[in-house]
């Protein structure tokens, strides 16, 4: 079994910044995958950013150059820097992990006002 505890929402204007962060307990040893999806009211959940074990990322093509993922050492936890926040980045969003299950936090909103 795998917790996450996420944390950092919150509301911030257009043009700001924001930093999550996600931390892993539990089996954390079989954890080969973690990353931040969102989800924003009448939409899909979708990717935003994900970090394999092995150290390679992938970002969706609406954060590029805006969002940086990053872990500790430990690979323990997760951090999302969010920077040039826009309104479309409103949503909640999810911390995920991936070992033979898959693992979600309970999300964090974040609101980016125009």
């Amino acid at each position: 079994q795998v917790q996450l505890v996420e944390s950092g929402g919150g509301l911030v204007q257009a043009g700001g910044s924001l930093r999550l962060s996600c931390a892993a307990s539990g089996s954390i040893f079989s954890i080969n995958l973690m990353g931040w999806y969102r989800q924003a009211p009448g939409k899909q959940r979708e990717l935003v950013a994900a970090i394999t074990s092995g150290g390679t990322i992938n970002y969706a093509d609406s954060v590029k150059g805006r969002f940086t993922i990053s872990r500790d050492n430990a690979k323990t936890t997760v951090w999302l820097q969010m920077n040039s926040l826009k309104p479309e980045d409103t949503a909640v969003y999810y911390c995920k992990a991936v070992s033979n299950m898959i693992y979600w936090g309970q999300g964090t909103q974040v609101t980016v006002s125009a």
